[in-house]
């Protein structure tokens, strides 16, 4: 408990300051490398993308109900569908956030590994962690490049949710309504390919955390 207090002062104070390589270097004083930054980065990533699955999911939900409005209070439809739409965009900023960041510890982690590297001294020790990094690299590359492609999904759909939500804002009847329901299927299968894509990086991301945990136990 004391670590974590610890931890999340030092985490706190060091990135108001923006200054990751002395984030890192505090962290690892503590018993914080940048293996286990990394290990949990990419939960928060995987985490971020199982959250806006939901989201994307929901706003999907409430807009077929703003579409099959037909009695009550349409303001009232509007809004919640509005809400949701809001929400799954913070869902995706908050993907690429993490998306970042778990770029940023990669990319530490690998130049100071293969720093690391040239000051061991002994051939096939130095080979060995040469073919290690090697491997650890090429399962990040394909993990970042899953993520990178399921974040790529989510601004068109996000784009067409708000030109609807305007539209319907302003033209708040049904005819408006039925004017955008041609959309509606091409909203459907765009989500569900994302949520696909977004599966195939979770579980990219499983394998690559239980890898480094395998590794680093």
């Amino acid at each position: 408990m004391k670590k974590l207090i610890i931890t999340s002062l030092i985490t706190a104070s060091l990135l108001l300051t923006g200054c990751q390589s002395a984030y890192y270097g505090a962290m690892e004083k503590v018993g914080y490398h940048k293996r286990d930054i990394m290990v949990d980065r990419v939960k928060a990533a995987k985490e971020s993308q199982e959250n806006a699955q939901k989201e994307f999911s929901s706003a999907l939900e409430e807009m077929q109900a703003l579409l099959n409005h037909k009695e009550g209070n349409l303001q009232k439809t509007y809004d919640k569908a509005k809400y949701e739409y809001e929400s799954a965009q913070s869902a995706a900023d908050n993907v690429s956030d993490r998306i970042d960041k778990v770029e940023g510890v990669a990319e530490a982690l690998f130049d100071e590994w293969q720093t690391e590297i040239t000051e061991i001294s002994k051939a096939n020790l130095r080979r060995n962690s040469e073919a290690k990094l090697k491997e650890t690299r090429r399962s990040y590359e394909q993990l970042i490049k899953g993520m990178r492609r399921a974040e790529s999904k989510m601004p068109p759909i996000l784009t067409a949710m708000k030109d609807n939500m305007l539209y319907i804002k302003h033209n708040l009847n049904a005819q408006a309504i039925g004017a955008i329901k041609g959309e509606f299927d091409s909203l459907q299968i765009d989500i569900s390919d994302l949520i696909k894509e977004m599966n195939k990086s979770i579980n990219e991301s499983t394998k690559f955390i239980e890898a480094l945990e395998k590794s680093n136990g």
